[in-house]
């Protein structure tokens, strides 16, 4: 991310390892019961061979998830990049967030991770929320910290009166 001068990273990162742990346990699950599907149905080879496979697959797919998803709050900037191959990129001024909101389900508050949606003015984009972030609160703090430096800095920014003088 190319930062505009003056502007500052207050928060980067990834959705945690946590948030995908119910993948992995989903692909553990899969795994064990194709796994035993095939033990039975052809060879205990086979079938071990087959649960390996779906928990590599599920381990690969979190890996890859959690890599290329990066969050960053800036003190002009709210940023979120998602993709591989191609590339989502969604950014929003940070004078622009009215509500941050936070959701964590009881397993979430267990591994400590959450998501944290962003309403913006003027925009009905729903998709714009940092998910699976270690730690939501820092996030909330971050944003807020964003929002209190534009405040300190706007007033010297603007010009004074209409310049009709």
């Amino acid at each position: 991310m190319d930062l505009h001068p003056g502007e500052d990273v207050i928060y980067e990162g990834h959705p945690s390892w946590r948030s995908i742990m119910s993948l992995y346990l989903k692909g553990a699950a899969l795994g064990l019961m194709l796994g035993a599907i095939a033990w039975f149905a052809a060879s205990h080879g086979l079938g071990i061979l087959v649960l390996l496979a779906v928990l590599a697959a599920a381990a690969l797919a979190g890996l890859i998830q959690r890599i290329f998803i990066r969050y960053t709050i800036t003190t002009q900037r709210l940023h979120l990049k998602r993709g591989i191959i191609a590339r989502n990129v969604q950014q929003t001024r940070i004078e622009r967030v009215q509500n941050v909101t936070t959701r964590q389900s009881v397993m979430d508050r267990v591994l400590r991770v959450g998501s944290v949606d962003f309403d913006t003015a003027g925009t009905d984009d729903a998709n714009f929320a940092f998910a699976g972030v270690n730690n939501p609160d820092q996030v909330v703090a971050a944003v807020a910290e964003a929002q209190r430096r534009g405040l300190v800095s706007t007033p010297d920014e603007l010009p004074l009166g209409d310049g009709l003088r």
